[in-house]
């Protein structure tokens, strides 16, 4: 049942009884954002290369609203968006909406966005021109669908409301992750690292949502790693690990009663120094490990790697990662006992980091400054090297290279001395042409759920910046509420402001410390505002909405083509096969696929759909053609058994040219261990533009072919 009010939900509570004690009306809901299939690069890696070219697994944004039970009570919402990170103007669009719909039942004061940094998405959705250069500029596909989809999950959760609790448990996963960054985690005080097993946050908190009869609705989780399983070598769009240990939880849990949706969200939290690739990098030349202190082979950045546990199958590393977060998670969903009490709240402001004043503990004030990114950030990472002869832990200008980037803005004396021991590759704070680069102005946000806080930062936290940040919460929240409180958080929220490093990580210059736009004090800027809101929380008292954050949507550029036209090869139709299955049986393991005359999937993104299907025959069973005729037939039936959101599965789209109208459409299947043996076919779905004309939906299929029982030989 549905309950649009608390009041509804209340006089439920009075009709029908619980099993328990209600705390809150809980809702959960769940849409498709993926975004466009082709010719878009995408965000993460910043290499112009890597445009997307087919569907590995959809991406959804995931919802979740936690109100009080009494007719004016409070509520927030938790967004965790299958996104490299979340957009401004994105949240400010979202926003508007949202206000369209429902007054100011949500606004920025209650609402957090969050992306789970996935590096296998589309871009050109942020509004600064740092991040949407390598995607040719603003891409609206790749917007709207984000900011539509984004509605869309936190209607489904407001028309989900109902009564309900939430269980909260933590523990430790220890073998998902590893600091691609240790000399720098090294250079922390040594009696803080004391404190601490292990040099990267191997925390993790997961929150189970049930009814009131007591089953389960949905679950929100809090671990710390990049979703970077997937390199920059990837064309197809994925939610990578965090995404596909989302879609094993949900398909692992049957909806409750009257909902159609059992909802998943494995949030991000500090991940900014902390890697998927669990072996370590290694030189792809010779094999052997990268140098430590620069991550480089022969003095140089791009052949140093790092390998995820499934190497060298990328895709066989994410659905390990994946696996072990699930697991971990499932653990403690299954034996969650501590429930969350007490009330909701939350605090937003919007606040200038070009020139945030900081009281230091010592008595010192300082500020932080206009963003500015340095050398070691084109040097890239591990999980993704850079290019050229940049490497990490550059403290000293170079020549050749300041002399490039001063025809694009050199830097000036203030923000030099601000920024400390970053060489400024470019002063990105002081670049407003055509508009600006980088944001000065960022949200921060501190969401309450009973002993719950959810700290959302606009930035990438390193392992330490985390723990130091979630400390001084955790402490300003036990001298303000007079309790402990479990804190969490959410990382790249509501805007995206690169990366924040601690003070002493700050000076070794690594890609992180050359990533924190904003100068040393940084860290120390985000521990005092969320101190600032932690106890006006407490307090009962207001907070000043800041300085409101520019909407530069008007003056975005793009120089990304639209299509054209679509074209296949004379004498031959859209959705025919050109290679067809093998002619044999399959068995688990075996990976089956079929090639078909296709399209640029830009012409329809298939929200809510699929670009792929794998059917199986249900053979049919007797019945009575008419009722008053003997006469009787079979009637044989093709029922879907995956599609692209399956981990499985693989649209792989290419063309022969990038301006070429021909194009094919691979759809390949690992076939699972759990497979119900039988008759198969792939399908494919998609739709052309004509030259002139209105765009076109086809589909096409491949041959049966059979599956049978028992692993392929090639696993065995």
């Amino acid at each position: 049942m549905k309950l649009h009010t608390p009041f509804a939900a209340l006089l439920l509570l009075l009709q029908v009884g619980q099993v328990w004690a209600t705390q809150y009306l809980i809702g959960a809901g769940r849409f498709d954002i993926t975004g466009p299939a082709a010719d878009v690069n995408m965000m993460g890696y910043s290499m112009t290369s890597q445009t997307t070219a087919g569907v590995h697994t959809r991406q959804y944004s995931r919802a979740f609203i936690f109100a009080e039970p009494q007719p004016a009570g409070k509520r927030v919402v938790y967004v965790s968006i299958d996104a490299c990170m979340t957009s401004q103007l994105v949240t400010i669009r979202v926003l508007e909406k949202l206000a369209e719909k429902y007054g100011d039942l949500y606004s920025a004061n209650n609402v957090v966005i969050s992306g789970i940094h996935t590096h296998a998405g589309p871009g050109g959705y942020l509004q600064y021109i740092l991040y949407t250069v390598s995607a040719l500029g603003f891409v609206k596909e790749s917007f709207d669908v984000l900011v539509s989809g984004i509605v869309e999950s936190v209607v489904l959760a407001h028309e989900d409301l109902q009564p309900g609790r939430a269980l909260i448990n933590e523990g430790e996963l220890l073998d998902a992750s590893i600091n691609r960054s240790p000399t720098s985690y090294l250079l922390n005080p040594a009696e803080e690292r004391a404190k601490y097993q292990h040099d990267t946050d191997k925390a993790m908190t997961q929150l189970r949502l049930q009814n009131s009869m007591g089953e389960d609705v949905g679950g929100m989780n809090f671990f710390a790693v990049h979703c970077t399983s997937l390199p920059v070598e990837n064309k197809l769009i994925s939610s990578d690990n965090k995404g596909a240990a989302a879609l094993m939880m949900e398909s692992s849990h049957q909806p409750a009663t009257n909902r159609s949706q059992f909802v998943a969200a494995f949030g991000q939290a500090n991940p900014g120094d902390i890697s998927p690739n669990t072996l370590g990098a290694f030189c792809t030349d010779t094999g052997l490990p990268c140098q430590k202190e620069k991550s480089t082979c022969n003095g140089r950045s791009e052949k140093c790697r790092g390998r995820g546990p499934g190497y060298p199958d990328f895709f066989s590393s994410t659905h390990i990662i994946a696996e072990k977060q699930a697991t971990k998670a499932k653990e403690l969903f299954d034996t969650a006992t501590e429930e969350l009490e007490g009330g909701i709240d939350s605090r937003q402001m919007w606040v200038d980091m070009s020139s945030y004043k900081v009281h230091l503990a010592d008595g010192t004030n300082v500020s932080t400054c206009k963003a500015s990114i340095g050398y070691s950030l084109a040097a890239g990472t591990t999980d993704g090297p850079g290019a050229f002869d940049f490497t990490q832990g550059t403290t000293s200008s170079n020549p050749f290279w300041s002399a490039i980037s001063h025809l694009l803005k050199k830097p000036s004396k203030e923000i030099t001395e601000c920024q400390g021991k970053k060489p400024i590759l470019l002063p990105t704070g002081e670049m407003t042409e055509p508009y600006d680069w980088d944001p000065a102005i960022v949200s921060v946000s501190l969401l309450r759920v009973g002993n719950l806080l959810i700290a959302a930062v606009p930035v990438e936290l390193t392992t330490m910046s985390g723990r130091r940040l979630k400390e001084t919460v955790r402490a300003a929240a036990e001298d303000a509420f007079g309790a402990k409180l479990h804190v969490v958080i959410a990382g790249l929220s509501n805007t995206y402001a690169s990366y924040t490093a601690t003070p002493e990580e700050y000076d070794a210059q690594r890609y992180e410390a050359a990533s924190t736009l904003y100068g040393p004090n940084t860290l120390a800027a985000w521990q005092q505002q969320f101190t600032y809101l932690t106890r006006a929380m407490a307090k009962g008292t207001s907070v000043p909405a800041g300085p409101s954050p520019p909407d530069l949507e008007s003056k975005q550029w793009s120089f990304l083509p639209g299509v054209v036209a679509d074209e296949v090869p004379l004498g031959k139709h859209f959705g025919e096969v050109s290679e067809d299955v093998e002619d044999k049986v399959y068995h688990a393991g075996d990976v089956v696929s079929a090639e078909f005359h296709s399209s640029c999937p830009r012409n329809d993104l298939r929200t809510g759909g699929t670009f792929l299907e794998v059917q199986r025959l249900v053979p049919g069973v007797m019945k009575q053609l008419r009722r008053h005729v003997r006469a009787q037939t079979f009637t044989d039936t093709w029922e879907t058994a995956y599609l692209d959101n399956d981990f499985g599965t693989k649209f792989i789209w290419s063309r022969p040219a990038s301006i070429s109208t021909h194009s094919t459409a691979q759809i390949t299947w690992e076939i699972p261990t759990d497979v119900v043996p039988g008759t198969y076919r792939l399908k494919h779905y998609n739709a052309y533009k004509p030259l002139i004309g209105s765009i076109k939906q086809f589909s096409g299929v491949s041959s049966s072919f059979k599956v049978a029982t028992g692993n392929s030989t090639a696993t065995q």
